[in-house]
């Protein structure tokens, strides 16, 4: 009897520390993707927002680039408001992951979606970023002059926005590996 009585006190002192650090883990999820969203949420309206006409235009003629000009950018702000509903969304899986610690199969159907979300969102901010580096270095093989020189408002802002997006990418990483080490935790 006082052998089974040991081994359970080692039992529940092994399992302590793991218990509290996957409600660690879950609260930082819970923040990380708060601020995750937040960061997406910045990127789609910063580029969503994005305008400028150049002051030097004719009666006929006005110079002005728009976001909604490119496809790449209309992308990018729809991948991005999509993964920000997500990402607030899953605040609600996130905070129940908080609440009782022990939940497995919901982390799974996080971590799929989560890497899903991370797809859409990095395939955004990728094109958008080859567009944005066009629109800064040009290309001369291809006759593409850089036209940032015109509309440096139009440029520095797009460029901002792809920060805020870059740091989302990097956040749902951290996110990912989270979860993998929570559930291998449970295991």
């Amino acid at each position: 009897m006082k052998a089974s009585a040991v081994e359970s006190g080692e039992i529940s002192k092994g399992a302590a520390p793991r218990k509290g650090l996957i409600r660690g883990l879950s609260v930082m999820d819970f923040i990380l993707r708060i601020v995750a969203a937040i960061s997406a949420l910045g990127s789609a309206l910063t580029m969503g927002t994005t305008r400028e006409t150049l002051p030097f235009t004719t009666q006929f003629v006005k110079f002005r680039a728009v976001f909604k000009d490119l496809p790449t950018f209309v992308y990018f702000v729809t991948s991005n408001s999509i993964v920000c509903v997500y990402l607030v969304l899953s605040l609600a899986l996130s905070f129940f992951h908080v609440i009782r610690s022990a939940a497995v199969k919901s982390r799974v159907l996080l971590v799929f979606l989560d890497t899903v979300m991370f797809g859409l969102l990095t395939t955004g901010a990728s094109a958008a970023a080859a567009i944005v580096y066009v629109a800064h270095y040009g290309n001369t093989n291809a006759n593409w002059f850089p036209f940032c020189q015109q509309y440096n408002n139009f440029c520095e802002r797009i460029s901002g926005s792809l920060i805020g997006s870059f740091i989302a990418v990097v956040l749902f990483i951290i996110l990912i590996l989270m979860s993998a080490i929570s559930i291998s935790k449970h295991s």
